[in-house]
């Protein structure tokens, strides 16, 4: 994980295809690259003291950490520019006490594990170096769950999570780039949507 340290802070916001995500970009790295933090709720959030008062806003539904951008999901009662604001305000005040989003330290790379099989190494490679860009940009991430009988299962967090075009992302975009490059994969499915 990143040190946080006190610096200016310089936040932009971009919308995504999740109507209820916005994704708030700050000018350096807050995970490192290709690890990303998905707090659902704020029970989940016992790493992440960010995350945590994101949640004290009552429209928060969703907070999602990566590389260098903080994407939040809120409920469908609110609009956007109600509390945009007061969002982007609250992340820049937090970044610049110099506090770490996340409290997380690794031992070895959790994006790769030695044991991995040959097909898997390949799957989360594929994932990591054509797909993940995008879908960042996007204030999203997709994780490598699992891979059996020809299925791959991946888990979609942050505005990829309950977007609407995620599952025409998913069939058309993913699965065929996964079965076009490699044939073992047959299909691809979300887990936990």
């Amino acid at each position: 994980m990143l040190q946080a340290q006190k610096r200016p802070v310089h936040i932009y916001m971009e919308a995504n295809p999740n109507p209820n995500s916005l994704k708030f970009v700050v000018n350096f790295m807050l995970a490192d690259d290709g690890i990303s933090f998905d707090y659902p709720n704020p029970e989940s959030t016992e790493n992440s003291p960010l995350a945590k008062e994101l949640f004290n806003f009552a429209a928060v539904e969703r907070v999602f950490i990566a590389s260098n951008f903080v994407t939040v999901t809120k409920n469908e009662e609110v609009e956007w520019p109600e509390i945009q604001d007061f969002v982007r305000n609250h992340i820049k005040q937090y970044l610049e006490t110099g506090k770490a989003p996340v409290n997380v330290v690794f031992d070895k790379d959790p994006l790769f594990d030695e044991n991995d099989s040959e097909t898997v190494k390949k799957i989360k490679g594929i994932l990591d170096e054509y797909i993940r860009p995008a879908v960042e940009q996007d204030g999203g991430a997709i994780v490598f769950h699992s891979f059996q009988d020809g299925v791959v299962k991946v888990l979609l967090q942050g505005s990829c999570s309950g977007c609407p075009s995620s599952t025409v992302t998913l069939k058309a975009g993913i699965q065929n780039l996964l079965t076009r490059m490699l044939p073992e994969v047959k299909e691809v499915q979300a887990e936990g949507v």
